[in-house]
């Protein structure tokens, strides 16, 4: 091929994916993706520890078979507006501020309907995972758990707002900025929590288990560079071995 618009093309495109950082970032990926146990076991681990009849929520379920349809719980609901999985099979097709809306207001189940656990996995953005955040304290019981997927994105691209932006080292395997929404509450002295390292970050927050302390408020204007620096402090990363020893 003679046509040099294609070898400066095909010069680049290789430049790139033999650059040392666009690999590392590939690698971060591949082995978050191999990490165990995932979100699904997480959750029912939690079910199980409760000593009555569960209920439970999950807001944003895109294909139910990737969790919602694999949770053990006595009664369980599913909300979804259907962006992303257009046969969207689930108990409430509409966004999550519409359902809790709806759930205040007495027009679905009933207002004084309380869940053990409540699994976030929603828009990843952070403004909207507050809100979920803050939505589901209300409707969480006492000794329940809200649970969030992506709180731990291996590299700044998994962490990007825009989840359109695909040439990069994380490709489609999109976390968005669910961290700093986690970060935001390892701040409130209400809540305990800590964040599973596994299947992208776990994080939990619990209004009485003692999982984890708050924190001082840092990393003010919520930079990656120092998330990266002290993750360990900043989510309270742990193991899912040492988490169960902290239900005991």
């Amino acid at each position: 091929m003679n046509d040099p618009n294609f070898q400066r093309e095909y010069s680049a495109g290789e430049k790139l994916l033999n650059d040392p950082n666009f690999q590392e970032g590939q690698e971060k990926c591949y082995a978050e993706i191999l990490k165990t146990p995932k979100r699904t076991e997480i959750i029912n681990f939690l079910l199980s520890n409760r000593n009555d009849e569960t209920r439970y929520l999950e807001i944003g379920v895109r294909n139910p078979d990737d969790n919602y349809n694999h949770i053990i719980a006595d009664e369980k609901y599913s909300v979804d507006p259907g962006y992303e999985y257009e046969e969207n099979p689930v108990d409430f097709k509409v966004t999550s501020d519409e359902f809790f809306e709806l759930l205040s207001n007495n027009k679905i189940l009933s207002p004084d309907i309380q869940f053990d656990v409540i699994f976030i996995d929603g828009l990843h953005l952070a403004e909207q995972v507050d809100r979920d955040i803050i939505n589901s304290m209300r409707f969480v019981k006492s000794d329940g758990f809200v649970v969030l997927h992506d709180c731990n994105p291996p590299t700044e691209w998994n962490a990007r707002d825009n989840y359109n932006y695909l040439s990069t080292p994380a490709g489609g395997n999109w976390n968005g900025t669910t961290w700093k929404a986690f970060l935001k509450w390892r701040f409130n002295p209400s809540v305990n929590s800590c964040c599973i390292d596994s299947d992208w970050g776990v994080g939990i927050l619990s209004k009485e288990h003692p999982i984890g302390s708050c924190i001082r408020e840092v990393n003010q204007f919520y930079e990656f560079r120092n998330l990266v620096e002290h993750k360990e402090t900043y989510l309270n990363l742990i193991s899912f071995d040492d988490f169960k020893k902290l239900l005991v």
